[in-house]
């Protein structure tokens, strides 16, 4: 079974996010990167599936700028097998679209059975690259899962909603987003931390992969101002005496909140 996962390096959650006012991207010096914590659940899944199935192989694809070498190898340290990063400095704010065309790119050039992704990462949260690769490269798509296994060829999977929970099945090759319902990734041993450093890595750019990141033939999202939040303004006090209740009333009336 040979298993690809697409992984992320992001900024971490527990510091600081800012934007760069000039540019509107993220200023990814502003907090330490880490593997996103949905790559690590999706790496995770991806080896528990690999241990099911004889002669299985895990491989992590990512897109990232040079640099965030170190932190997709914490994949490898996990257990993954293998590793390909996209680094060009085109992709610098790349947006779904051209995301997803690289990715595409980059897969057309592998062999898998399954894709495997996080249904959404922390920093951008958009939550579609696993359908739009689907698209792409003309393969079913189970997203949003709660859990998965093989069956018989096939994948067979779980999706909760706040409607029920269905019962999923798509024969091979597929891909999958997997939520917050999958375990946390396991925590690499020294052991496997000193054999990712072995491990083959491959480094692409989009001159490898055949994509201009310059062609606007192909809708792209641009983005053309941004601003900082202003400051929260005081709210409205209300001082009771005796009418109270039509103030509140006027209040909610004159904001259209009744």
């Amino acid at each position: 079974m040979r298993i690809v996962v697409l992984v992320k390096s992001v900024p971490d959650t527990n510091g600081d996010r800012k934007l760069e006012l000039e540019t509107g991207l993220t200023d990814r010096a502003a907090s330490d990167a880490v593997l996103d914590e949905i790559s690590e659940r999706a790496v995770e899944a991806a080896l528990t599936l690999a241990a099911r199935e004889a002669d299985s192989t895990v491989e992590l694809l990512s897109i990232a700028q040079e640099e965030a070498q170190s932190v997709i190898r914490k994949g490898l340290a996990m257990g993954a097998d293998t590793a390909t990063q996209i680094v060009d400095p085109a992709l610098t704010g790349a947006d779904t679209n051209l995301t997803a065309e690289v990715l595409a790119a980059a897969l057309k050039r592998k062999e898998f059975d399954v894709i495997i992704a996080g249904n959404q990462s922390t920093d951008g949260s958009g939550g579609v690259i696993p359908s739009m690769l689907a698209e792409l490269l003309d393969l079913p798509a189970l997203t949003e899962l709660t859990t998965v296994d093989f069956e018989s060829g096939a994948l067979k999977a779980t999706r909760a909603t706040e409607s029920g929970t269905y019962e999923l099945r798509a024969d091979l090759p597929a891909i999958i987003s997997v939520t917050e319902s999958f375990p946390d990734g396991r925590f690499p041993n020294f052991k496997g931390i000193m054999a990712a450093k072995k491990k083959p890595f491959e480094v692409l750019s989009l001159a490898d992969l055949g994509v201009n990141a310059e062609d606007f033939s192909v809708p792209h999202v641009i983005m053309t101002a941004v601003s900082e939040r202003p400051p929260r303004e005081a709210g409205v006090k209300i001082v009771d005496e005796g009418d109270a209740a039509a103030q509140l009333a006027d209040f909610l009336v004159k904001n259209r909140l009744a």
